[in-house]
């Protein structure tokens, strides 16, 4: 039996905010609350579904001083399948997920609808170089400056004092630690 593949803290980072976003984030298409689900780890271009209206999304998480901060940029993923589904008029709505780099219990997560998104914001990266694990690959930023009054907070760590109900389940890979806090508020 072989044994599964070692994950990378970048792996075990975003598997930690993409299952925040699956406990406390209602589906922004229909409304429904624990809908959203993970879909599996090389689906092109979004990491959650509704499994009741089909909703697709993105889900990026990062680690940064302060959670209440949009980040300039922040990584995307592969650019070619992200490229060509811009160049057909299609744009993922994409939840941003802040984790506080010194204490993972503080989090915020954002939403920011495919609406409001434009071609601007997406920068191809270069290609890796010879001898990287995936030569000749080139991923993307999201360059956020100009729509980062657009996101909407959807949910907070340590400064939500209510139940840790909705989190019953969502346990940090990295740390082993459960996140004490639930949401703030829906998108409208």
């Amino acid at each position: 039996m072989s044994k599964p593949p070692r994950m990378t803290d970048k792996q075990k980072l975003g598997l930690f905010g993409e299952e925040l976003v699956v406990r406390m984030c209602s589906c922004p298409r229909c409304k429904r609350s624990k809908t959203l689900k993970r879909l599996g780890p090389n689906f092109k271009c979004a990491d959650v579904i509704c499994d009741f209206c089909g909703y697709l999304a993105q889900v990026k998480t990062t680690k940064k001083s302060s959670v209440e901060r949009i980040p300039s940029e922040i990584a995307g993923a592969a650019w070619k399948p992200h490229n060509e589904r811009m160049s057909a008029g299609i744009y993922f709505p994409l939840f941003l997920v802040l984790v506080n780099e010194c204490d993972q219990r503080n989090y915020a997560i954002y939403y920011l609808s495919a609406d409001l998104q434009n071609a601007g914001m997406f920068q191809p990266r270069n290609p890796l170089q010879k001898g990287a694990g995936r030569e000749g690959w080139i991923g993307f930023r999201y360059k956020l400056n100009s729509i980062k009054t657009s996101f909407v907070q959807l949910a907070t760590g340590p400064s939500t004092k209510a139940s840790t109900s909705a989190l019953a389940n969502v346990v940090s890979p990295v740390s082993g630690r459960l996140p004490t806090r639930t949401p703030t508020s829906q998108p409208r």
